[in-house]
């Protein structure tokens, strides 16, 4: 599904401006990464998305219907939301986290459980978790099992707010490789947000790179990006004027068609393959 923003603004009750005059479209069964740092309206934009916060102005559109025609309920159950915490209700169990969204809407009880048993699998996790609850899961299983639930409604557009950020580093990678793997396999519409321009890039087909006040500093593939920087702002975002990513493209030799991402002591760092890097190895490179 195609998500517009049409000159979209954000003004809060204390004056503050989230974001201003913001336009963009982002493409149906792609993952668009918003990215900036704190103040930079990247999550105010994913939130008007499903109505969780209304604009000042401006519209916001689903495959050209504005969400503001939709009833709030309705529009949020039909649209999958990972938090950073998870999320999950602490009084319910795994399977029944899993399967909130379709009981409320009225699913056969052994259908979605049986549903959810299925997610569990998608996502990677052990059924025989499915009787725990969220205090028995490690933060890493917690959040397969958010991503879980938010499938749960095989819903078109899948909202995620830095869903990795209180993970360990270890743990982290593991659920970037298991996003990539679910976004091959799925080709939702996904929504991200991060702070990390390496998660961005690892992620997105399309990377959105934004200043205060929800403004576009640049928007592409992670290889336009990389390889031709909008300006020294974005430059010192992705660290290009610090040494810190002194980056070229280079054809690896092969049938496969990958270009490697090396940086200035000739390190890999990222493939580029139709758009998308793919998953760090155990080493934390790239390969």
């Amino acid at each position: 599904m195609v998500i517009e923003f049409r000159s979209v603004s954000k003004k809060f009750p204390d004056g503050t401006v989230a974001v201003e005059d913001f336009s963009l479209e982002l493409p149906s069964g792609k993952a668009t990464v918003f990215v900036g740092s704190s103040g930079s309206g990247k999550t105010t934009l994913l939130r008007m998305i499903n109505r969780m916060v209304e604009p000042t102005s401006g519209q916001i559109l689903i495959d050209g219907v504005d969400v503001a025609t939709r009833d709030r309920v309705q529009l949020r159950r039909s649209i999958g939301y990972v938090l950073q915490a998870a999320g999950l209700l602490p009084h319910r169990t795994v399977l029944h986290n899993v399967a909130t969204v379709p009981l409320l809407q009225r699913t056969d009880r052994a259908k979605a459980r049986e549903s959810a048993l299925e997610l569990l699998d998608k996502v990677g996790l052990d059924r025989r978790l499915a009787g725990r609850y969220p205090r028995q899961l490690s933060g890493g299983q917690q959040q397969r099992v958010g991503v879980a639930r938010a499938l749960a409604s095989d819903p078109n557009i899948l909202l995620m707010d830095e869903p990795f950020g209180a993970v360990d580093p270890i743990v982290r990678a593991e659920l970037q490789v298991e996003l990539n793997r679910l976004q091959r396999e799925l080709g939702k519409t996904v929504v991200f947000v991060t702070h990390d321009i390496d998660e961005a890039f690892l992620i997105a087909d399309q990377v959105v790179i934004l200043k205060q006040g929800g403004r576009i500093a640049q928007v592409g593939t992670p290889a336009q990006i990389l390889s031709a920087p909008a300006d020294d702002f974005v430059a010192s975002f992705i660290g290009a004027d610090k040494g810190q990513r002194d980056l070229h493209l280079q054809e690896r030799s092969g049938d496969d068609g990958l270009t490697l991402v090396v940086d200035q002591d000739g390190r890999p760092t990222g493939v580029l393959a139709s758009s998308r890097p793919s998953a760090p190895s155990e080493d934390g490179t790239v390969s």
